[in-house]
């Protein structure tokens, strides 16, 4: 043995040659993955000084002893580094480097054997040796600009010089994780191989570097010296990306193009000064707080896999399943299923719809197939795992029953009463409801403990979260059934309890009446669209109206006010309503607050128009001008307080799970981190300060809570992070 640590061994081997060579193990001890945390990265360079003290060795292998090769760096100690300074963050990096150059510089051929997973700081270790040979099934991807930040460990050096610049910007400025024909194809690596053919493959790379018939000096020059590129195929290289990437990321998300320039930067530079650029530029980055909240995210999303685990682990087996409604909803319900491989049975009591449903469906695989992401024989098979059908008669063996029918307490009631007298003992019943409280639901079923909600977000396809609803008498058997069966459709679920509007609605409509007040004071609905884009949000709030549809919106916020008239009820008319009555529904009818015309590739289009705003000046009090701040403050702070209220009233249960929903369920904007991490980079005392200034004038919409309060005066925040936007 010629190293041992917690994550690392180094022992010796002999090739099928008689060469004697070193084999480098990731092992993480107690943990599932291999990740590379600060006491990795010191047994690392141990490891490198062990090797490079052993006299005789002729070759070295780099591999892991888990399923993944490396997942990456331990973005839980993130936070903690970034408190400590750009400065400190440039010196560690280039300490790192110094460890990875080391590996480079070994006076004897490596390669790595990639037997499965390796992003970020994994990739990047990879890229230190002369060769590399991956499993079939193995990625290997950088996507650190995913977190608002660039690859500092070499990526931005190393990755370019081994597959071209224009093959590593897309890599790095897109975040991707590339299959192993992909990284053959670009040269990122140079076999693919099965992975019982893994080590083998390894171990003759490694002979044919050392026996001379491989050069392995040739490809370490290559990789430390300057890019082979003159200034007008640099020019082209990163002058046309920059333009595309910048499309792309948008000005919220500034590491895509970082990463660009750093490339650049380093392309006419040999290997240390290009990963002195490389260094400076991730220290600046990490300070950003877009990197701080998009690690925050990461984090939060963590916290909610491993509650959704847990719960998965308690489950009962979900073999077959059943939606209750066909036409649209239905249809995306049992595609997403179908999909993922839950067979399904869609119900309907009309063939219409039957035969709308199974057209979406047939849609959605469609243009999987134009995406090359199924075969058509795929598509055909899991065409099979969805049956249509008018009857009961196949429902005493399905395990779960998506009741997905029109947003109406009584006929849902009606429906839910039905279905339970045709399933067995133990089917769970879920209700698709946006609105409608579960507790109401479930009074008229016989066994209320196997019922709960389960709330898809349209389109189903594209939206990731599913609200799993708990009634006063759900089971927890029957919220681990659906949380696991919203992991197998390929969702993030998240357990909230029963209120009007449960946690997402909840929270959103009270932002809509921030815009309803500010229409109300003469605030022009575009711009204030446009205010809120550009803080981030995907449409601003009257485009959201007009996709929502204003039918949906006026039921749901009537559903609200019933249950929180002290903020929610309004006791004059809003723009909503005027749209409403006019028979003004959004892109349902292709008239809104905007009008729809048909784009060329035949998506609705909204284009201004005259008669909307002729209508809201029923409802128009006043003409007020807003600054930016102005708006945004009116829009914000109502969603922000309403996710608190949810917190406290244990409608979810913690602050990373409020975030993920309205980052999953309403398009929160990602790069500001959440509802409450907003207040926390706020400061809530300065949010509180804000909040008590509107309430006085637009009243208790706008009123911080009182456990707020205290949180502000005992200066608190939400998260508990070692570290402040």
């Amino acid at each position: 043995m010629i190293y041992q640590g917690n994550a690392i061994t180094v022992e010796r081997r002999d090739t099928l040659s008689g060469h004697h060579i070193a084999r480098l193990t990731f092992d993480l001890k107690d943990e599932s993955v291999n990740k590379l945390s600060s006491a990795v990265v010191t047994e690392l360079g141990e490891a490198v000084n062990a090797l490079q003290a052993e006299n005789d060795l002729q070759g070295l292998v780099i591999a892991s002893g888990k399923d993944a090769f490396i997942v990456g760096a331990d973005i839980t100690e993130f936070h903690t580094l970034f408190t400590k300074g750009e400065a400190y963050l440039e010196e560690m990096n280039l300490k790192v480097h110094d460890i990875f150059n080391a590996i480079e510089d070994l006076p004897f051929p490596t390669v790595t054997a990639i037997n499965g997973l390796a992003l970020g700081g994994g990739c990047e270790v990879l890229l230190t040796t002369d060769f590399r040979v991956m499993s079939e099934k193995a990625k290997i991807g950088l996507p650190e600009t995913k977190l608002g930040i660039l690859p500092g460990w070499g990526g931005c050096v190393r990755l370019p010089r081994l597959i071209g610049a224009d093959n590593a910007v897309e890599w790095i400025a897109g975040g991707t994780e590339n299959r192993a024909d992909a990284a053959l194809k670009v040269g990122a690596v140079d076999a693919v191989v099965t992975a019982e053919q893994l080590d083998e493959a390894a171990l003759d790379i490694l002979d044919r570097a050392i026996s001379g018939e491989l050069d392995h000096q040739a490809r370490r020059a290559e990789k430390k010296a300057p890019l082979k590129l003159n200034a007008i195929e640099q020019m082209m290289a990163f002058e046309t990306a920059k333009g595309y990437v910048a499309g792309k990321a948008g000005p919220n998300y500034p590491a895509p193009i970082e990463a660009i320039k750093v490339i650049q930067k380093g392309a006419g530079e040999e290997r240390g000064r290009a990963q002195a650029i490389e260094a400076k530029a991730f220290a600046k980055l990490a300070m950003s707080s877009v990197a701080f909240n998009l690690v925050g995210l990461f984090m939060n999303d963590q916290v909610v896999k491993k509650k959704a685990g847990k719960y998965e682990k308690q489950a009962q087996p979900v073999k077959q399943t059943a939606v209750l409604g066909a036409g649209i909803m239905g249809g995306g319900i049992a595609y997403q299923s179908a999909s993922k491989g839950t067979p399904i049975l869609m119900k309907d009591i009309k063939p219409e719809a039957i035969e709308l449903g199974l057209k979406e469906a047939r849609k959605l695989f469609g243009k999987q197939v134009e995406r090359k992401k199924f075969t058509s024989e795929e598509m055909t098979e899991k065409l099979t795992n969805i049956r249509p059908t008018l009857s009961y008669g196949d429902f005493e063996n399905v395990d779960l029953v998506v009741e997905a029918v029109v947003e109406n307490p009584k006929v849902k009631d009606a429906v839910l009463v039905e279905v339970e007298k045709n399933v067995g003992e133990n089917t769970i019943l879920t209700s698709n409801t946006s609105t409608i409280s579960i507790n109401r639901l479930a009074q008229n079923l016989k066994r209320p403990e196997n019922f709960c909600g389960m709330h898809f977000f349209n389109p189903v396809h594209r939206m990731p979260l599913v609200e799993v609803i708990r009634g006063e008498k759900t089971s927890d058997a029957a919220v681990a059934a659906t949380v696991a069966y919203a992991r197998a459709m390929g969702k993030t679920p998240i357990v909230v309890n029963d209120c009007p509007g449960f946690l997402v609605n909840r929270v959103l409509f009270p932002y809509f009446g921030g815009f309803s007040y500010l229409v109300e004071q003469g605030a022009d609905f575009q711009r204030v669209d446009k205010v809120m884009e550009k803080f981030g949000w995907p449409m601003g709030p009257a485009y959201l109206l007009d996709v929502v549809g204003m039918d949906t919106a006026v039921h749901a916020n009537e559903v609200m006010a019933e249950g929180f008239p002290d903020r929610m009820a309004r006791d004059t008319k809003t723009a909503i309503q005027v749209m409403y009555e006019n028979d003004r529904l959004g892109q349902k009818n292709d008239k809104g607050f905007y009008a729809y015309e048909e784009d060329k590739k035949g998506k609705p289009k909204k284009v201004s128009d005259d008669q909307a705003y002729a209508l809201i000046k029923e409802v128009t009090k006043e003409s007020k001008e807003f600054s930016d701040e102005d708006i945004i403050a009116r829009m914000m702070v109502p969603l922000c307080l309403e996710t608190v209220r949810c917190l406290e009233d244990n409608i979810v249960d913690t602050p990373a799970e409020a975030d993920m929903a309205l980052i999953y369920g309403i398009g929160f904007p990602p790069f500001r981190g959440g509802a409450l991490r907003y207040i926390d980079a706020m400061g809530v005392a300065e949010f509180v300060k804000l909040a008590d200034g509107l309430a006085d004038e637009l009243g208790p919409l706008y009123a911080p809570t009182e456990k707020l309060r205290q949180m502000a005066q005992n200066n608190e925040q939400f998260y508990s992070a070692s570290a402040k936007a």
